[in-house]
């Protein structure tokens, strides 16, 4: 939702159409808009020349985002980021496959680099909110207390990476596409005729390229000496395989084991430290709790609490009763058995459509 008094409004710019359109919506509301484009990550030229590369960070983005800046009229500045991005984000991801996780970097961008950064430059340039492109909504309980919420496009629903914003950052929070679905952002981009309004999608990861192997590539060559060879075991404890790296295999795995067992096997535990990779039925997969650390709960949230639980960006979320194991620690006792409860995902709970809070899950929580 637009605010409707006229306020300056930071607008993170990504170059994409989603942060353009949710440019020009501010602007068509009387607001004094400044475009912001964080510059996070640098590109091999082969990727550059194939479009092997998400949004949000390239050259050409960057360009992008200039260019609606320029067509609707407020000023644009890029501002480098790239150290930030690499110490916060890139790096914990690295380490965190190499330990046999599967970790979730767009959270710990929008947490510790591209809102925390926003609201710095808005503050430097007294500015009132910040305003990005996210399919999420902040709306306010019976108190007045904002909260962060689903999106109403369910599909693009964002709120998920989102769910470790404080209250003082949802107080000047701006979400102007929360209420509208994909189709129609890009629908009205087009009638608008924004610079960039037809580009596809971005891809997942904006700093991992193309490719079937492209994570576990990507981590090889960040960290080359940390990797190395090991068994694939069964349920039994029998080997049925090698590999040559923990960091090419996730909970839930079923593709690209390099094994034959004459059913279907997923993976269903990884042991870095023996560099072990255990294999096994789907039901093997199924856990009836889950172990969170570092949590973050929304303000007035207490412990234990029931909620809906989504282990996963993609998962439709499971009920669940959650209880406080330590200061910043919780157990997850889901009401049926969930599948492929990843360590390093992240685990985030649901009130409804509003966010109530949101932890990692640990490797602990799996024997």
């Amino acid at each position: 939702m637009v605010p409707p008094a006229r306020e300056r409004i930071v607008v993170a710019m990504s170059g994409g159409v989603d942060s353009s359109l949710a440019a020009a919506r501010l602007v068509d509301a009387g607001h004094e808009v400044v475009g912001v484009t964080l510059h996070l990550w640098d590109y091999p030229e082969d990727e550059r020349a194939s479009g092997g590369h998400g949004r949000c960070c390239a050259p050409e983005d960057q360009y992008d985002a200039r260019r609606v800046a320029d067509a609707l009229g407020f000023p644009h500045y890029t501002f480098d980021r790239r150290s930030l991005f690499a110490r916060t984000v890139v790096d914990p991801f690295t380490r965190a496959y190499l330990d046999g996780e599967t970790p979730s970097p767009c959270t710990a961008c929008n947490r510790g680099v591209k809102l925390a950064e926003l609201f710095t430059i808005a503050d430097r340039l007294g500015a009132a909110r910040v305003a990005t492109g996210h399919y999420a909504r902040v709306v306010r309980d019976e108190s007045g207390t904002p909260r962060l919420a689903m999106g109403t496009d369910r599909d693009k629903d964002q709120s998920y990476f989102l769910y470790a914003t404080p209250r003082t950052w949802l107080e000047r929070l701006v979400f102007p596409l929360g209420e509208s679905t994909k189709a129609q952002v890009r629908a009205e981009a087009m009638t608008r005729r924004l610079p960039g309004a037809g580009k596809g999608q971005s891809q997942e990861l904006c700093f991992v390229g193309p490719g079937t192997n492209a994570y576990a590539d990507f981590v090889a060559s960040r960290a080359p000496d940390r990797v190395r060879p090991g068994c694939i075991l069964d349920e039994s404890g029998r080997v049925v395989g090698e590999h040559d790296g923990v960091h090419r295999f996730t909970v839930g795995q079923r593709k690209g084991l390099g094994i034959a067992l004459g059913r279907p096997a997923f993976v269903t535990r990884i042991d870095a430290a023996t560099g072990t990779v255990h294999v096994g039925g789907d039901d093997e997969l199924r856990r009836d709790s889950a172990s969170l650390d570092d949590l973050v709960l929304a303000e007035g949230v207490v412990l234990p609490t029931r909620a809906r639980v989504r282990v996963r960006y993609r998962h439709e979320g499971a009920d669940a009763t959650i209880d406080a194991t330590g200061k910043r620690a919780a157990r997850v006792v889901f009401d049926a058995p969930v599948r492929a409860v990843t360590p390093g995902q992240i685990a985030v709970l649901y009130d409804g459509d509003r966010v109530i809070g949101g932890g990692r899950v640990a490797r602990e929580a799996l024997p």
